[in-house]
């Protein structure tokens, strides 16, 4: 039976398929993928995925493979649904920055000027408040340099004070903000790169400029415009059959098992709109939002934002010190060798550093529970994978499997058939 499941390959719903050769791959190298996944599989690593690969804005790759989870054998399918988690960043970015290119605000506003209740955080030293030398801006929530951070490194007390006011706990994101507003700052804003709630801020920044709600916002705005019809805080009822199953990683038995009930946000009635971290989405969804940014902002003449707005939110912003700060802060605050931070994604700015082969200027980020995705301007490519699974010791290799399956089979470089 296993061996059936790991042979399933269905039809990729709503995506049109070229021949690799077309836009210089390799059919015959683009099967490393499917032997990627399928080894990781059958060594019990990951349930289900669905990998996608396309090259100047034609789908080359798009498969689904294993099952839909541990309890559930139905064969995994290309529309199933994911919890991206972070992979929402770069959509909340997106989404402030129609917001800037509509005039409503500049990278270096101080985010109180919006939010007042942030007015007034300051710095926690030796356990005396502090006010900071500098309210942090707009652009440094973008880049995780604000000072904020997210309670996951409780030796230290403002993590716990973080951890202790259950943000996550809130009923919306003004809520949110009111509750944040009363913790201290970790550091010093424009000082240190350190992964962060900063985009859930963001997100509410978003509600208060634009007068809607996150969720009323991706959907007038980004959703429907790209024709991205599976990509939800709340499941529609009628789709809730296509969620994939969460699992989490157990250390100490070194396999996977069930997520725990609690530990990750209902499928609905979901009124704390997460900016960092809340979609549910789908592979071919996901690819539309990637193609966008690969096509300067735009995909199917609808247009999203200007192309020298991708290009700003596309450079590596941070200084080597900022950078190296925080850089090593796993989990809080990893970056990978070569890579810097732009405007809510990672960006390589030295490929010879990375680790992996990989392309100067290529941007990506990934998912708690290892989704991930990378554009690659150099090579015109948009990779996206999906998974469900928490915890995993697995991800940073799964990224770099699928790296090496995916640029091995490439045969022409650089824009060679481009569009």
């Amino acid at each position: 039976m296993l061996l059936s499941l790991l042979a399933t390959r269905l039809p990729a719903a709503e995506v049109s398929i070229v021949e690799p050769e077309t836009v210089g791959l390799s059919t015959d190298r683009l099967g490393k993928i499917t032997e990627f996944v399928d080894r990781e599989i059958a060594d019990g690593n990951l349930v289900g995925t669905v990998t996608l690969v396309a090259r100047h804005g034609q789908v080359v790759h798009f498969e689904a493979a294993g099952r839909y989870g541990l309890r559930d054998n139905r064969p995994m399918d290309t529309d199933a649904l994911f919890r991206i988690f972070s992979m929402t960043k770069p959509i909340t970015t997106v989404a402030a920055m129609i917001l800037y290119e509509e005039g409503a605000f500049h990278l270096a506003d101080p985010v109180a000027k919006y939010l007042p209740d942030l007015a007034n955080m300051q710095l926690m030293i030796n356990d005396e408040p502090f006010p900071p030398r500098r309210q942090m801006t707009i652009e440094q929530l973008m880049t995780h340099t604000a000072g904020l951070t997210n309670g996951w490194h409780i030796e230290h007390p403002v993590e716990r004070a973080y951890r202790d006011a259950a943000l996550h706990r809130s009923p919306d994101l003004s809520a949110f903000i009111e509750k944040l507003g009363t913790l201290p700052l970790r550091f010093e804003p424009g000082t240190r790169y350190h992964y962060s709630i900063a985009t859930d801020v963001l997100g509410a920044l978003v509600e208060r400029l634009s007068g809607q709600t996150l969720e009323q916002f991706f959907q007038k705005r980004i959703f429907e415009p790209l024709a991205m019809h599976d990509t939800f805080f709340n499941v529609p009822d009628d789709k809730l059959t296509r969620m994939a199953g969460s699992h989490l990683w157990n250390a100490e038995r070194h396999e996977m098992g069930l997520t725990p009930a609690g530990l990750i946000p209902p499928l609905s009635g979901v009124t704390l709109f997460s900016g960092g971290g809340g979609l549910i989405s789908t592979a071919r969804d996901y690819w539309r939002f990637c193609e966008m940014l690969r096509g300067g902002g735009s995909i199917d003449d609808v247009r999203i934002l200007g192309p020298k707005t991708v290009q700003a939110m596309t450079m590596a912003r941070l200084t080597p010190e900022v950078r190296d700060n925080g850089a090593t802060d796993y989990p809080a605050s990893h970056l990978y060798p070569g890579q810097s931070f732009g405007l809510g994604a990672g960006v390589i700015t030295d490929p010879a550093q990375a680790g992996v082969i990989s392309s100067k200027g290529e941007y990506s980020w990934g998912g708690i529970a290892n989704t991930k995705f990378w554009i690659d301007p150099e090579e015109d490519l948009v990779v996206v994978f999906m998974t469900q699974v928490l915890g995993t010791p697995h991800s940073d290799r799964h990224r770099f499997d699928l790296k090496v399956a995916t640029y091995q089979a490439i045969t022409d470089l650089g824009s060679s058939g481009g569009d």
